[in-house]
């Protein structure tokens, strides 16, 4: 599935999840091979606006630095609050135009709110960050959330779920979803509790290292069609990381639906929703151990596979 959205989780950078779904992506591109990197999430630290920023980019950095010699480009663009006009210019043409774009880690609330003050003091378009991810995603490029980039490409930030007062509307990449980051079994009762509060919206529990790559869009008839793969990647080994890896230890993608039912998604799981334009009907399907159930019934489905739910729909 060649997806436009990739949220995820990860402690380092799991190879399945960075060669596979990102930089194989990148590569891949006809116009360019360029990864833009933005760690605008990451807060101040020793009076230091750059040095956490920094210090995320070189999280990232040494391992791209391996594909260089097929091609690779990659680059961090740095919030500071001296940015000129000119360097958000430079900002708005690479988050245009580059092969894949990776909104990373650090303060959810933090990003957003430098991303969406982008657009608003240079642009007097606070909307203009988000418009340029939407039209990446109708161009078929891809968008990557990691940690807080991840909470920020949902539908609305996690903090949401407590949080009614500040602007928590996130980037809408991943539409009508919600998910935790680094997330453990402990945490269940706030995917349940979310569930219950955006009944329209499918909640997810991502662990290290997990994710889901995404993709949306309108079908001939009308009709909303959204996809979801569910990305376990096991293929960090490093023992002196073996407890932060949760799916080295058998984690899988946590889920409830707005009725209170639990379900765990495994590697190469997915899950189908089909929309009218009205939201009269709203449907789901989705794939466990290679059969496909009813989302709401979960009995098996009477369509063979995601394709065919597609085309009928």
């Amino acid at each position: 599935m060649k997806g436009t959205s990739l949220v995820y989780s990860s402690h380092d950078r799991s190879n399945w999840i960075h060669d596979h779904f990102i930089v194989q992506r990148a590569l891949r591109g006809e116009d360019n091979k360029r990864i833009l990197f933005l760690p605008m999430s990451e807060t101040p630290q020793n009076n230091s606006e750059l040095e956490r920023q920094e210090f995320a980019w070189g999280n990232f950095r040494w391992f791209f630095s391996h594909y260089e010699r097929f091609g690779l480009e990659y680059m961090p663009f740095y919030w500071r609050s001296g940015l000129r006009a000119e360097d958000v210019e430079w900002l708005w043409h690479y988050l245009y135009t580059s092969e894949v774009v990776i909104l990373g880690g650090g303060h959810s609330m933090t990003g957003l709110q430098r991303y969406k003050d982008l657009g608003e003091r240079f642009a007097g378009e606070r909307g203009k960050f988000g418009r340029i991810l939407h039209e990446r995603k109708a161009r078929g490029l891809l968008t990557v959330g990691f940690s807080a980039g991840a909470d920020q490409l949902c539908e609305h930030v996690f903090r949401a779920t407590y949080d009614h007062w500040s602007d928590t509307k996130g980037f809408g990449l991943v539409r009508d979803t919600l998910c935790t980051l680094h997330h453990e079994p402990a945490r269940n009762g706030d995917l349940w509790g979310a569930a219950q509060q955006f009944r329209n919206c499918r909640i997810f529990g991502l662990p290290n290292d997990a994710g889901l790559n995404t993709d949306w869009g309108i079908l001939p008839s009308g009709n909303l069609w959204q996809v979801y793969e569910f990305v376990v990647d096991t293929s960090w080994d490093d023992p002196r990381d073996s407890f932060h890896i949760k799916t080295r230890h058998g984690a899988k993608i946590e889920h409830f639906d707005p009725q209170g039912r639990h379900w765990s998604f495994g590697g190469g799981d997915h899950l189908v929703r089909i929309q009218s334009p009205d939201g009269r009907y709203d449907e789901a399907w989705m794939t466990s151990g290679g059969s496909l159930l009813n989302y709401w019934t979960r009995q098996p489905s009477r369509y063979s596979s995601i394709s065919e739910i597609l085309s009928t729909h």
